[in-house]
């Protein structure tokens, strides 16, 4: 496939490529970019084919957002899809500037959780403001669910149905945006979205990868089910699909254990004899199911970024992925 190839973004009426910028790096993700190394990186992106680019306002306190729009204003905007975030505002901080060790030198602003009516509202409005342009095609809820809120999930999802959902329904009525989802980590809170609500997309990370596959299947099977659509961020499981079964290899965010660095071991096994990079296997891997329209790539260097296209080009024969299964991976 090519990464400028195209599937249906659910019921919205938009077509993403399979190969879409997710836009977290640009926000300094635990590492400093430049905006002009950052305006290149998104260059490479639209040069390589990727005409679907996610941010948020968290990433590095309307950072990403900022870098994002500077970049697409100059780009025709019926040539593109844009998704960004709502659930944290930011504030002016001032003297008191949080540091939260994931963004570094974050914008001049703190962010504070909201999931409330006039938050959404607010928060739409304001990343009109940062991105530059007059609309942004999806609003995903970010990272609403047990995983960040423990204890206070509950209220926080009272909020959201209460409120924050009567602003997306209103915004996707009026035409000011195409659709709505969560983008979040947990597979639950999905389920849970389309019971309470109208997705049209969810935007899930690090839990439909080579590595974890039973746990999202009842969401696949209820997105195909409902034509919602999946983008698919997180498919390296936190690095150790891209490095393999490495020293200090990460898996979900922390060192490895056994049991996954033998796993990874078997799969880059099956990989050697057929000559397919493990990166080129996990970002292709999710693109099998049709619920998934999109696969991101979240790199912040350029040759991550063509590393990450070229993967998703690789042409891999099926005797490979009947290998892979029975390899147990």
């Amino acid at each position: 496939m090519k990464a400028s190839d195209t599937r249906k973004l659910g019921r919205t009426g938009l077509d993403v490529t399979v190969a879409s910028y997710g836009g977290g790096s640009l926000g300094n993700f635990f590492r400093v970019l430049s905006n002009a190394d950052a305006n290149a990186i998104l260059h490479a992106a639209w040069e390589g084919g990727l005409r679907y680019f996610d941010t948020a306002p968290y990433y590095g306190r309307g950072k990403s957002e900022r870098r994002t729009g500077a970049f697409l204003s100059e780009k025709p905007r019926d040539q593109f899809v844009l998704s960004t975030k709502v659930g944290r505002l930011l504030d002016p901080a001032g003297d008191a500037l949080e540091e939260d060790g994931i963004f570094l030198d974050p914008s001049p602003f703190n962010a504070r959780w909201d999931y409330s009516y006039d938050a959404v509202m607010r928060s739409h409005e304001a990343s009109l403001q940062r991105l530059g342009l007059d609309r942004v095609d999806i609003l995903y809820v970010h990272d609403i669910g047990a995983r960040l809120h423990g204890d206070a999930a509950g209220a926080q999802l009272r909020t959201l149905q209460n409120g924050g959902l009567k602003a997306l329904e209103e915004l996707r009525a009026s035409g000011a945006i195409r659709g709505y989802g969560l983008g979040v980590t947990e597979v639950s809170v999905c389920l849970d979205c389309l019971d309470y609500g109208d997705p049209d997309a969810f935007l899930l990370a690090g839990r439909y990868s080579l590595l974890d596959r039973d746990e999202a299947k009842p969401l696949l099977d209820a997105c195909l089910d409902r034509q919602v659509a999946l983008v698919i961020g997180g498919v390296f499981a936190s690095g150790i699909l891209a490095t393999g079964a490495v020293p200090d290899a990460r898996y979900d965010y922390a060192p490895a254990p056994p049991e996954v660095l033998d796993r990874v071991r078997a799969m880059e096994a099956v990989c050697q004899r057929h000559g397919i990079s493990l990166a080129a296997a996990a970002l292709q891997f999710p693109l099998a199911h049709p619920a998934v329209a999109s696969v991101l790539i979240g790199a912040g260097t350029l040759r991550s970024l063509e590393a990450g296209i070229a993967g998703i080009e690789t042409e891999i024969p099926p005797a490979f992925w009947d290998e892979l299964e029975n390899a147990g991976g």
